[in-house]
């Protein structure tokens, strides 16, 4: 197994705890049971069961099969299909090396990115963070954190770059992106980090699973003018897709499958207005003669 296919099983860790979580909650429900009566059976508060469902911690063994015991759920091959996933959620991904430079809300993303079979982006800020450069991202995370020193810097880039071999693995995650220009035009680093930054969206938009389009100005207001989001896609027929929106100290996570469906709405509409891949490389190599 390459250590691509291996990052990306590892990321899978959060997907069986967010699947495993899900179908807690669906017994509890089905039988009745509030969350605080859950919580008094395995010695636990009603907040570490709500973490739970959120698949927002780890398992141990003992309480998912009290819960199952509570449940009702006495058929011996569901309990240890369900016990078994419960091992499998508690494996440790390959991000868990960076926890110095990563904060707590941001591994959940981290895990989930990893365990997509579909991501959908929209930027305007900068470019996407899979498709950044090393210079680039070097000059991204220097600029928005002005008081690191170059060792946890650098550990920051490190985590960016692992974090792309998703779209190179043997069964590469597909990755459509919408950027923004301004995304392209706003300078980070020298001239060279700019072209040559250029130079790789024009080369990794070439590839079979990386779709990627840029919004002109020249079309004025469009489908996601309330700013970048992240559509995550993933191939358990479980896990519904999720939206990733980015705050400056936190990050909201929307999974109503109608708030998702405006989304997926608006990203469609927005690779519907922007030129296509093959007139966005055009808007690529233009920008680039302008550097």
């Amino acid at each position: 197994m390459s250590g691509s296919e291996s990052a990306k099983e590892s990321s899978g860790s959060v997907v069986r705890r967010i699947l495993l979580g899900a179908q807690l909650r669906r017994l509890r429900e089905s039988r009745g049971i509030t969350r605080e009566a859950a919580g008094y059976s395995i010695r636990a508060s009603e907040s570490k069961i709500s973490r739970m469902e959120l698949g927002r911690v780890s398992f141990k063994a003992r309480d998912v099969e009290d819960l199952l015991s509570l449940y009702g759920v006495g058929d011996e091959q569901e309990r240890d299909a369900l016990l078994s996933l419960a091992r499998e959620a508690n494996a440790t991904g390959w991000w868990h090396s960076y926890t110095d430079v990563l904060p707590g809300w941001f591994q959940t993303y981290v895990g989930l990115e990893g365990s997509t079979s579909l991501i959908r982006n929209y930027e305007v800020q900068f470019v996407h963070g899979l498709l950044q450069t090393e210079g680039y991202a070097h000059a991204v995370v220097k600029s928005g954190m002005p008081g690191a020193g170059t060792a946890e810097i650098e550990r920051r880039v490190a985590l960016r770059l692992e974090r792309q071999k998703l779209l190179v693995a043997e069964r590469p995650t597909e990755f459509q992106c919408v950027l923004d220009e301004a995304a392209l035009r706003r300078p980070y680093g020298e001239r060279a980090v700019m072209r040559d930054q250029l130079k790789h969206l024009i080369e990794l938009s070439e590839r079979p699973n990386v779709h990627l389009q840029v919004m002109p100005f020249s079309y004025g207001g469009h489908a996601a003018e309330s700013g970048a989001f992240t559509m995550l896609g993933f191939p358990e027929s479980g896990l519904p897709d999720v939206v990733y929106l980015e705050q400056l100290t936190s990050a909201l996570y929307v999974d109503k499958p109608e708030e998702v469906a405006q989304y997926a709405r608006a990203m469609d509409r927005l690779q519907e207005e922007a030129p296509n891949p093959a007139e966005s490389r055009d808007v690529l190599r233009g920008l680039l003669q302008l550097m």
